[in-house]
This record gives structure tokens, C-alpha cells and sequence, in this order.
């Protein structure tokens, strides 16, 4: 496959190793000749320096015959027109664009962006995919970790385990033995920094970092036997009080459960916009590091905090000092993935990397089969894969225990009609199930064959 990647940021650097890695032909353009020039260096890409909105730029990409073109600069409106140009003047057959601004994203506005008008088929939002992210660590305030699957119906759960785990030291083998009515199965597990798919004679270790697939009926007896319990979080202070911040306020207050949410935002001018976006929610205007304003906020009795400024420092800073004062939870926006060893010795609860999450949503767009969803783990080591079997599929008719799966890949579950099935050697695959696969990003590829079609679904 042919792509053509706008923007050598984050996003753009992340999705083009991850694309080239598997062999596509990538390439890679940007206004910045020195980020170009390390792509290349680094990369199995080509560059291109120039405004990727430019016809003879895009031209010199390759657009004439290119698969797709990915718009992931800082711009919305050089992706917004990067997609037009690709459509207009090279028919580019599939355009996806990473758009900000919540003007763009109005529901009442979507008509913009019929192939007619404006023809951008998938349209990404960063905030809207962190907003939801940090939902979903709040309503699992025991993991470091979380993601829905299978039209919510199973959880991908990371749970980190302690000295009073009363399951350690057990082969995973011996869990179904123990435990037979558990729909969960461990599908990764990262000890001493290195993620790996565990066999079923692996044990569990105090330290351990464990990724395990659940159905959502089990969520709370899962916790329970890695040692951990869920609590219901009811008051929750929020660092930062822009689209991410303002995001997950708005979606708190339309919970029919009461919770209790207050913002700090350091900008007066992002304060009052936030006030005036928010009926239940208070917003305190300050320094979300200041303990006079954390204390203002009733931090110490505050079962959650969450800080999502568009600073890293900040965050994790401001997450350690309201812990220290005596809130229950803490999650932190971490923008570099190398700052993420730090969260367990700082004793940050949870982190969420907005990169994973914006490329988590690229690429369910990109592989190929008739992906649903797509979570990237770590700093894209792996991925669970959701997708529906179809009928030209290898896996179709087999049982699970005769489909030779890569080394690295295992099966989180199986779902038949509206009902999740935990896997066992002895169940059978067919043609319309959905099934959630881990996969180590060495085994992707593998895995893609095993989901291809005679054609391929873009």
C-alpha cells in the first residue's frame, strides 16, 4: 500500500514506523526540512520538504498513485485542504484527517465533509479521543490502563500488580482451573520494561504490569483476584480547563450518576469559556500547582484528579502534589512516552498518551480486514485487535486450537451475535464473529492475513 503521511510530528513519526515497518511504501512530508531529514535517516520512508497542501508537493509525494494520504500536521485547515487537493487533483482513493478545533467537529456541520463538499472520509479528534480516554480511566480507577471492545461488552484492563495479588506465583494455566466461570484471559504482560504475550505455563509477579481481556460483567471480580478493588469516584477535580478538560466536564454533568467535578485553569480568558460551557461544574481560576488553589478545590478530599494542561511537567507534577495532599486517585496527559517509567515511582495512578490514543484510531482505519477497533499498547509494542471473521478468511470453520497463531498473538475472546464467549481450545471460529486478538507489533502482519479478504476492505 502506497500512503502518504502529512506532518513529521508525533502522530505522523508514530504512523509512519508503524506503516513502514510493515513494509508499505511511506512517505513522509513536511515544512520542516530538519524532522523530514530525520525521518529518512531513522525510517524505511521517503521525504518530502514543502506545505503539504500544495499540489506540487503532493505531487512529489507520489499522490498520482497513492492509496491514501493521512493529514496529521498542526494545521486543520492545511489537513482540511491537503484532502481536497489529494481528492481534486490526484482521486487519492482514501483521505483521513486529524481536525482540532470543535467548530469543525459540530454535529450539525458534519454535511461538510460529504464527498461533494469536502472529501475527507475519516475525520480523527485528538481531545475527543483523549476526553473519552480519561472517562474510561475514571470509571476504572484500579487499572493504569483501560479500553472498551466489543460495543462495550469486554474491557481491556491494565492492572499493575502488588505484593497483594492472590494470584501470584500461579501458572496462567491454573486461573481457569480456579476460577472456570471468569470470562478474562491475561493477554500481555510487561515485566522488567519488556511487553510480552505470556504461554499458559507463565507465572505472575509482584511488580508485574498485566493487560488482561474481560467481560464487562466481570470487571469487578477480575480486579478483585489480581488484588485490587474499584471505587466509585463521586468528586473529581480537573487540572486544565481546555478541550480535553472542558470535554470530560460536559460528558461528567450528563451522567445520571451525581458526580462532583471542579476545574482549575491557570488562563483566565480558557476559565471563563469553560464557566460559561458548564452548568454543574466549578471553575476555579489559578495555578493548578499552587496548594492554596488545590486546597481550594477540596483536594484532600477529592477521590480523583486529573490533569490534562498542554504541558507534560505540569501534569505530573501537579498530579504528585495532589496526591501528596491526600487525593485518592491520580491521572496525568503525558505527552512523551519517555516519561511514562516515571508514573510508578512518582505514584501516579494512571497516564494517558494522547499519541496512542490519535494512532489507536488511525490505524483502525488503515489495516486491513474488516477491522472494528484498534488499541495501540506501550509505545506501540502491541496492539488488540478487534474484527469481524469473514468467510474468506483463514480463520473461518477452524477451532481455536487448530489456527496456527503467531508466537506473539493471543485470543482475548470471541463475540457471537450480541453474546462474548471466553476462548477455549475446543470453540470454533465463523464467519460473522468478532474476535479481539493481542498482537505484538512484530505479528501484525501475520495477523492481517489471517483477517484479509480476497479484496481488500479500506
Amino acid at each position: 500500500m502506497k500512503v502518504i503521511i502529512c506532518g513529521a510530528g508525533q502522530v505522523g513519526w508514530q504512523i509512519a514506523r508503524q506503516l513502514s515497518g510493515e513494509k508499505n511504501d511511506v512517505t513522509l512530508v513536511d515544512v520542516n526540512a530538519d524532522l523530514v531529514r530525520r525521518a529518512s535517516d531513522t525510517l524505511d520512508v521517503q521525504g518530502v520538504v514543502g506545505f503539504a497542501s500544495y499540489p506540487d508537493v503532493l505531487e512529489r509525494a507520489g499522490a498520482r498513485d497513492a492509496d491514501m494520504i493521512i493529514a496529521a500536521t498542526h494545521s486543520d485547515e492545511v489537513n482540511m485542504v491537503a484532502c481536497q487537493v489529494a481528492h481534486s487533483i490526484f482521486s487519492v482513493p482514501r483521505k483521513i484527517a486529524r481536525l482540532r478545533a470543535q467548530s469543525y467537529l459540530d454535529a450539525i456541520y458534519s454535511d461538510l465533509y460529504r464527498r461533494d463538499h469536502l472529501p475527507i472520509d475519516v475525520v480523527i479528534s485528538p481531545e475527543r479521543e483523549v476526553a473519552e480516554a480519561a472517562l474510561q480511566r475514571l470509571a476504572a480507577p484500579a487499572t493504569f490502563d483501560t479500553e472498551s471492545f466489543m460495543l462495550g461488552r469486554a474491557q481491556l484492563l491494565g492492572i499493575q500488580l502488588g505484593e497483594d495479588c492472590p494470584v501470584l506465583n500461579t501458572p496462567l494455566r491454573q486461573l481457569n482451573e480456579l476460577f472456570p466461570s471468569l470470562r478474562a484471559i491475561v493477554v500481555g504482560v510487561r515485566r522488567e520494561g519488556r511487553l510480552f504475550a505470556p504461554e499458559p505455563g507463565d507465572q505472575l509477579f509482584a511488580s508485574d504490569q498485566i493487560y488482561a481481556f474481560v467481560h464487562s460483567e466481570d470487571v469487578n471480580r477480575a480486579l478483585e483476584i489480581f488484588g485490587k478493588q474499584n471505587k466509585k469516584q463521586e468528586r473529581i477535580v480537573i487540572i486544565g480547563g481546555g478541550n480535553v478538560g472542558l470535554g470530560v466536564a460536559r460528558a461528567l454533568e450528563a451522567r445520571t450518576d451525581r458526580v462532583r467535578a471542579k476545574i482549575i485553569e491557570k488562563n483566565r480568558a480558557v476559565a471563563e469559556r469553560a464557566a460559561d460551557g458548564l452548568e454543574r461544574t466549578i471553575v476555579l481560576n489559578g495555578d493548578g500547582m499552587d496548594m492554596d488553589i488545590l486546597m481550594e478545590a477540596a483536594i484532600d478530599r477529592a477521590d480523583a484528579v486529573l490533569a490534562v494542561t498542554d504541558d507534560d511537567k505540569t501534569n505530573i507534577l501537579a498530579a504528585v502534589r495532589a496526591k501528596q495532599a491526600g487525593c485518592k486517585m491520580s491521572i496525568a496527559l503525558v505527552n512523551d512516552p519517555t516519561l511514562a517509567p516515571l508514573m510508578g515511582p512518582l505514584d501516579i495512578d494512571a497516564y494517558i498518551n494522547p499519541r496512542a490514543t490519535t494512532v489507536s484510531s488511525i490505524l483502525r482505519h488503515i489495516r486491513h480486514g474488516k477491522v472494528r477497533a484498534i488499541y495501540s499498547l506501550g509505545d506501540s509494542e502491541a496492539e488488540m485487535i478487534e474484527a469481524q471473521v469473514l468467510s474468506t478468511s483463514p480463520l473461518a470453520g477452524k477451532l481455536v486450537r487448530d489456527v496456527e497463531f503467531p508466537e506473539g498473538v493471543l485470543v482475548g475472546a470471541l463475540m457471537k451475535g450480541d453474546k462474548v464467549v471466553k476462548p477455549t481450545g475446543d470453540l470454533r471460529i465463523e464467519a460473522g464473529d468478532v474476535i479481539a486478538l493481542f498482537t505484538m507489533a512484530a505479528d501484525v502482519r501475520e495477523v492481517e492475513r489471517l483477517l484479509q479478504v480476497s479484496i481488500d476492505f479500506f
